[in-house]
């Protein structure tokens, strides 16, 4: 038996389409039968037919067409493009690519163990082309096993500085193939100790070998890179991008890695931030640093990734102009443009750190003549530790339709990072991944809809929360139409009540510091990070108008006229772009006093529900996942009975006012 679970793509029993004649022969073509994908499209078309229908198919091959050749984003694209069609004879699966035959099959298998009708969903034809080229995770697991921001258990990929191959690495390859995924960053962005020694003869072996692994599925490997590897490796003085003798030993050393890793399709870099080495050092720009070494992996078809996590991490408190949400937008916007056509700016959603509630990042919709990708986080590192159920798509949804008036059509996130908006030769999405090596993968099984459903929007950005929730229940707990409903029904509000128990009109941070979980209101409030809310006795909320800080004005109008104005400005984010009294007005017609009683009261008690609902499913879901859910819900109506009292008494004394219904508050 294994020692972990097979999730969506574990193929147990189905009674739908048992008799379906199309399911009897299907027909691949457009891809040789020789190609390695394809032949793990064919295992998993036989193994999943087998399982849940009791039936293995007739495979059999059409014509081979023309490769397409993958020299950017849109190319990448269009050779994962893939078409299903009902045949007299059998079902057929058409694309130009051995990936494309692979996510054709995947689709199948998911219209099968969703137990759709076959011959309706493929009556009229069904062709589908990613939303994005590149459809990333970056894990954060460090070489020693641990994992920073993890919370299901260590690493899969390390174990005591070494790199583990095994059946789970080929089933975590099977599962993010299933959904989608076709790129991966194995090793934390901050890279030390051990993991700068990945691009030496130390770990080649293995890295060739998880490489290997992983094309097989579609997926391209990437690594995390230490920026000062020059110096920590390489025995040099200076990790100047500018200074010949670095350039020099870069190239020799790109030429090793390429030559030992020959899937490796490049590298993700974090500099310049909360620690990490970078270009600055040297009094060089970001575009200096980043097209240093893209100019050096191109000759190899090597893609560098240069996160824009850039911020000054030492900022003092009583200073009221430095704006860490500023960072990101004056470290990059002046050099729009600059950057080589193989490199990549990789954006947070937010322009602070992964909150319940954030803006969209100005970047997006800033910048038009950069290749840039999105960056998301699926663990939950602000959004309960996969404790406390968070359902994120419904975040994801809202940032990747969030119209930035960059252009007079196709404006949107999603727009920009398909490539479409300013035709960027590389783009797409990332998320800073949720798994470990716990039995589910994400340590609460529900944690596990995040991972399945970034895996399918970043594929199909059409799709929405409650499909994708949908599809994850019917896929890895139950049929049965009832425990779907229930369970839908708990993932969709989870994000929402989660933000009302916490942290209110978008002020963010609440938490207890290092860990992250739980709240303490001014936890971060006299800290070097720079994160405040400014609460006092009249008031709370940061002021970022052009009274202020004047990062309102970063973005693009009408948002920019918007976000200035208290009285425009969503309630949900006001606290973030301005300071303002408790006996302010929102337009919902509460006062921000009153706002942060009633959300906290309401969260808490609706948490509560999600739990008694929960409750109810006993002996409808296997005891397992009842019972790891509930142990989750146990500990999550803890955090809010916490968060829910710690911030009204804080507010209620602070600033006096009574809440008007009267409630218990401490």
């Amino acid at each position: 038996m294994k020692n972990y679970a097979d999730l969506w793509v574990g193929y147990g029993e189905r009674k739908a389409n048992r008799d379906c004649e199309h399911l009897k022969k299907i027909r691949l073509s457009g891809a040789p039968e020789s190609d390695c994908i394809v032949k793990n499209a064919v295992k998993e078309l036989k193994n999943g037919m087998k399982a849940m229908l009791d039936a293995e198919p007739e495979i059999v091959f059409g014509e081979a067409a023309a490769p397409v050749a993958v020299t950017d984003g849109k190319s990448l694209r269009e050779s994962e493009e893939y078409r299903i069609t009902i045949c007299d004879d059998a079902l057929s699966l058409e694309a130009r690519s051995g990936a494309g035959i692979l996510y054709a099959s995947f689709d199948l298998l998911r219209t099968v163990a969703c137990e759709r009708d076959v011959r309706k969903a493929y009556a009229e034809g069904k062709t589908v082309r990613p939303s994005n080229p590149l459809r990333m995770l970056n894990h954060w697991d460090n070489m020693d096993g641990s994992i920073e921001r993890g919370y299901s258990g260590e690493s899969f990929f390390y174990v005591d500085n070494e790199i583990v191959i095994d059946e789970r690495t080929r089933d975590y390859a099977r599962m993010i193939a299933a959904v989608g995924i076709n790129a991966v960053v194995i090793n934390n962005v901050n890279v030390k100790q051990a993991a700068s020694l990945m691009i030496t003869d130390r770990y080649f072996d293995k890295l060739a070998e998880l490489g290997r692994i992983f094309a097989e599925y579609g997926i391209r490997l990437f690594l995390s890179l230490n920026y000062a590897s020059s110096i920590e490796i390489g025995g040099l003085d200076s990790a100047d991008p500018l200074d010949e003798n670095v350039i020099a030993w870069w190239k020799e050393k790109m030429a090793e890695v390429f030559g030992k890793i020959p899937t490796l399709a490049g590298f993700l870099v974090k500099a310049d931030s909360e620690g990490r080495p970078g270009p600055f050092t040297y009094g060089r720009t970001q575009a200096d640093g980043a097209n240093m070494l893209a100019d050096i992996v191109k000759e190899y078809g090597g893609i560098i990734i240069w996160r824009c996590f850039v911020y000054n991490c030492r900022q003092d408190w009583r200073d009221r102009k430095t704006d860490r949400a500023r960072a990101g937008y004056d470290n990059f916007m002046p050099m729009d443009g600059d950057y080589h056509d193989n490199v990549i700016l990789q954006i947070k959603n937010g322009p602070m750190d992964f909150q319940i509630r954030e803006p969209v990042s100005p970047l997006l919709g800033g910048l038009r003549r950069t290749n840039q990708m999105l960056e998301v986080q699926i663990a939950q590192e602000y959004t309960g530790h996969q404790i406390d159920v968070c359902y994120l798509i419904p975040e994801f949804k809202e940032i990747l339709g969030f119209k930035t008036y960059c252009s007079e059509s196709r404006d949107t996130v999603a727009d920009i990072v398909s490539g479409e908006t300013f035709g960027s030769r590389y783009s797409g999405i990332a998320a800073v991944t949720n798994t470990g090596n716990d039995f589910n993968w994400t340590g609460n099984y529900l944690a596990g809809a995040n991972l399945f459903g970034f895996g399918r929007l970043s594929f199909d950005t059409e799709l929405s929360a409650e499909q994708i929730a949908e599809e994850f229940v019917r896929m890895t707990i139950s049929q049965d139409d009832e425990v779907v409903r229930t369970i839908v029904g708990i993932l969709l509000p989870s994000r929402e009540i989660y933000e009302k128990y916490t942290s209110p009109l978008g002020i963010g941070w609440m938490v207890t510091p290092a860990t992250h979980y739980g709240c303490s209101v001014d936890g971060y409030e006299y800290d070097r990070w720079g994160t405040y809310h400014r609460a006092d006795h009249l008031g709370i909320g940061v002021d970022r108008s052009d009274k202020g800080t004047g990062y309102a004005l970063q973005y693009n109008e009408p948002n920019a006229s918007i976000y200035n104005s208290p009285e425009k400005c969503p309630d949900e984010l006001v606290l973030f772009f301005h300071h303002l009294p408790y006996t302010h007005k929102l337009h919902s017609g509460k006062t921000v006093i009153q706002h942060i009683y009633d959300t906290h009261f309401e969260g808490l008690e609706e948490a509560r529900k999600l739990a008694e609902t929960w409750d109810a499913l006993k002996g409808k879901v296997d005891d397992a996942i009842f019972d790891n859910v509930r142990e989750r819900f146990e500990r999550q109506l803890f955090n809010a009975r916490e968060w829910c009292d710690q911030v009204n008494s804080y507010f209620f004394r602070k600033s006096a006012i009574p809440d008007e219904k009267g409630r218990q508050i401490w």
